[in-house]
């Protein structure tokens, strides 16, 4: 019989806290309503519990734009007319609201993501899970639908230093269109993306016939 797998699971006690708006339907609080379940199914046991840290923002710009990087740490409901000039370029409106905290919540559950794909690489685990991750919309320089900082792009670049190609599997109703674009002209990672598509759905990309460019065709 094969040993079981080693499962590594991401949590901060922070990580609930941080809140859109009011009429958002963005809640992070579900991930702490999410946690309380876990523990209570004691799934804690059979895991090995690791506490978010937190990404910094060298981690961040691995991928994203400097100049966006700089912009989500300085930017908060306080201050945000200061920095209404760069809300257009950035994206930022709606969907993508400023809030307080901003940028240590891309921080958690970024850290979560880098830190589970560096136990991959060195074996420590087989599975790692990070529920508060997997904010998939987010391109190099743009925040879009819900997502700043594009976790999980940069968990992949960080498995690319030990592994020659990568698969991403996004079962999301929505076409995870920020990873794809991230890596659309190579052939070391292929995005596979089930999605509703069509009638204007969110984001309106991800046609069949999405199959790459270049040496990632």
């Amino acid at each position: 019989m094969a040993p079981p797998k080693k499962v590594c699971y991401y949590f901060h006690p922070d990580v609930g806290n941080f809140h859109y708006g009011p009429r958002h339907p963005m809640k992070p609080q579900r991930l702490a309503a999410l946690h309380s379940l876990i523990l209570a199914y004691e799934l804690d046991k059979k895991m090995d519990m690791r506490v978010m840290p937190k990404a910094t923002a060298d981690n961040l710009k691995i991928f994203h734009d400097e100049e966006y990087v700089n912009f989500l740490q300085s930017v908060s409901p306080a201050v945000a007319s200061q920095f209404e000039g760069d809300f257009a370029s950035f994206n930022i409106g709606e969907d993508c609201p400023i809030f307080d905290g901003i940028f240590e919540f891309c921080s958690l559950y970024t850290g979560g993501s880098l830190e589970g794909a560096v136990r991959l690489n060195h074996k420590l685990n087989d599975i790692v899970i990070n529920w508060a991750g997997g904010l998939h919309h987010a391109k190099k320089r743009e925040a879009s639908g819900f997502c700043y900082v594009n976790d999980i792009v940069i968990a992949i670049i960080e498995l690319l230093k030990y592994h020659k190609r990568v698969l991403y599997i996004d079962i999301d109703i929505h076409h995870g269109d920020g990873v794809q674009e991230a890596f659309y002209l190579t052939d070391r990672v292929m995005t596979v993306s089930f999605h509703k598509y069509g009638n204007y759905f969110f984001p309106g990309t991800g046609t069949m016939y999405d199959w790459g460019q270049s040496q990632g065709k």
